[in-house]
């Protein structure tokens, strides 16, 4: 009894660093965003210029604006306090940006954007993108 007791604390102490170094998953996010800044704020960009494009009665609508805030909170957190991403021009413009619709959609759900605010956004989303180009 007592080495099977002995074997499965070795195993459960095994278990606890393998997750602790590895983690469960690859690196990547259940949102998409895969941890190279880049990249992932080209795919969040695409995805909210993807649902102001969508008419207001498509089917898909609602399934993407959740999956813009929940890239939103995960994009956000993974790339705030990250010192590399954090002092970028581009990270600025695109978290002022963010932060706009998501202080939106807070207040309003899923009712359609004003075109005041969507064409702010999208003249933000093409700064970020000239920003990421020129790496700034």
């Amino acid at each position: 009894m007592p080495i099977k007791s002995f074997l499965s604390r070795i195993l459960a102490l095994v278990l606890v660093v393998a997750i602790g170094l590895f983690g469960f998953g690859c690196g990547s996010t259940p949102t998409g965003l895969s941890g190279n800044y880049n990249e992932d704020t080209v795919v969040v960009v695409d995805n909210i210029t993807k649902s102001f494009e969508l008419p207001d009665d498509a089917a898909e609508k609602p399934e993407l604006q959740s999956l813009v805030r929940k890239q939103i909170n995960d994009y956000i957190s993974l790339y705030r306090r990250d010192p590399q991403s954090g002092g970028l021009r581009s990270f600025t413009t695109m978290q002022t940006a963010l932060n706009s619709l998501a202080g939106y959609y807070t207040s309003y759900g899923n009712r359609p954007l004003p075109e005041k605010l969507k064409n702010r956004l999208l003249q933000e989303f093409k700064q970020v993108k000239i920003s990421l180009n020129r790496g700034i």
